[in-house]
């Protein structure tokens, strides 16, 4: 009689590959979690002070040409070209989670993605639900809780999880690649107007050329971003949102590794470590001083009490909780598959809090949907950031309690006994 198949295994150990490169994303967003942390707090000290006149002025001066729609606003340029790097980044780390990661195995991509779906519904049915009723300008915020944002997630995650184990970390970082996959084409389909199709085809002129010298290894970083940068001007021209160029000329980044040495760097992981400093670094932060600088007026009260704000931090508290929680549970309830021995179900409710951290892409969406500076536009911003600070608060109590189970773990195991510098959990089998 044939021995049944082993059940999969939800937060199965990932390569030390992967445990390596998650390890240094981590590292880096660490620095750029806290950079976009101060940008956003001093955008709302300056809002809210004295030289508030002096940040919106700031803020709404316009500068550029008129060719192409390329005149804007110094918030404008914030929002649709540095992002448009942090979405570079995003479509890169696609690529290589689609190539190298846990989205090229299919039993384990069913789990962030299921997890992602959920964490995208969920928000959207819970705002829905508050501000139904309210009328349709209310109504047009309903993606702005879809989002998690990485570099928040994964600085929070770095600091709190010293000693979760990797695949949770490789789990957050996934989950939040897809949920960005999410977003942006929420974007490019119900936030884009006046279509101009012709810029759209002109777009994948750069768009084969930055693909051509990928592949043929010219990776100066001038001679890339003269393509990428009139591929951004098209898809602006276009109508899409110009963030979407981003996101497809990092899935264009080729991501395999050499066969003669596979421990060295992939092309896509490469330019993904030259350009994460500028994303988490400058670009982020940049939106982020823009962005957040919301105006409280009439009283902090009356503005928590907006059906927006209620929407909207019920929706990332509550709602991307139990999307991510139940989208994992799901997976686990309809396969075979089984939390992993090593693990317990609080540590997938952590993250699942954590996935709410919700910042530069529901900013986004907000603008988009309520235009910038608008009193609706004010309410998510404030939102966006409650909601994002209260659910880093309850991932904190939870995360932080397991965090100190798996230290006294990992203290009374010696897991690198060869002192090779890969842990033994790696080598064995």
């Amino acid at each position: 009689m044939s021995t049944p198949a082993a059940a999969a295994r939800l937060f199965a150990r990932s390569s030390w590959r992967n445990a390596r490169y998650v390890a240094r994303v981590l590292h880096q967003e660490t620095v750029g979690g806290a950079l976009l942390l101060g940008a956003a707090v001093l955008a709302l000290v300056v809002a809210n002070s004295p030289w508030s006149q002096w940040y919106h002025q700031v803020r709404d001066t316009y500068i550029g040409v008129e060719a192409l729609h390329l005149r804007l606003t110094l918030g404008h340029w914030a929002a649709d070209g540095l992002l448009a790097i942090f979405f570079l980044v995003a479509g890169i780390e696609l690529k290589r989670e689609l190539v190298d990661g846990d989205l090229s195995d299919r039993v384990k991509a069913a789990v962030p993605v299921a997890a992602a779906v959920g964490g995208v519904i969920v928000p959207v049915l819970v705002y829905v639900g508050v501000v139904t009723g309210m009328g349709s300008d209310q109504l047009r915020g309903w993606a702005v809780p879809t989002a998690t944002d990485i570099a928040f997630a994964l600085a929070v995650l770095a600091v709190l999880g010293t000693h979760l184990p990797s695949a949770l970390r490789s789990f957050l970082l996934t989950l939040a690649v897809v949920d960005d996959l999410i977003a942006i084409t929420i974007i490019a389909v119900f936030y884009s107007s006046d279509l101009a199709l012709q810029w759209l085809a002109l777009a994948l002129v750069p768009l084969g050329i930055w693909a051509g010298l990928l592949r043929k290894g010219w990776t100066h970083p001038v001679l890339l971003a003269i393509p990428a940068v009139l591929a951004w001007t098209l898809v602006h021209a276009s109508g899409v949102h110009a963030t979407v160029a981003g996101v497809v000329l990092g899935l264009l980044v080729p991501a395999g590794h050499d066969p003669a040495d596979a421990d060295l760097d992939s092309l896509a992981e490469r330019i993904e470590h030259a350009l994460r400093p500028v994303s988490a670094g400058f670009a982020v932060p940049v939106f982020a001083f823009f962005a957040a600088g919301v105006t409280v007026s009439g009283g902090l009260a009356s503005s928590l009490s907006h059906p927006v704000v209620i929407a909207i931090v019920a929706a990332l508290v509550v709602g991307k909780a139990v999307g991510v929680f139940g989208g994992t549970y799901l997976v686990h309830r309809f396969t075979r598959a089984s939390l992993d021995d090593d693990l317990a179900w609080s540590d997938v409710l952590g993250l699942s809090f954590l996935a709410g951290i919700g910042f530069t892409v529901s900013l986004l969406i907000g603008e988009l949907a309520f235009g910038p500076g608008s009193q609706l536009d004010g309410a998510v911003k404030l939102a966006v950031l409650l909601g994002s600070a209260l659910a880093a608060l309850a991932a904190a109590v939870i995360l932080r309690r397991r965090n100190t189970v798996y230290r006294r773990l990992v203290e009374a195991e010696d897991l690198d006994s060869d002192a090779d510098g890969v842990p033994d959990v790696y080598s064995q089998g």
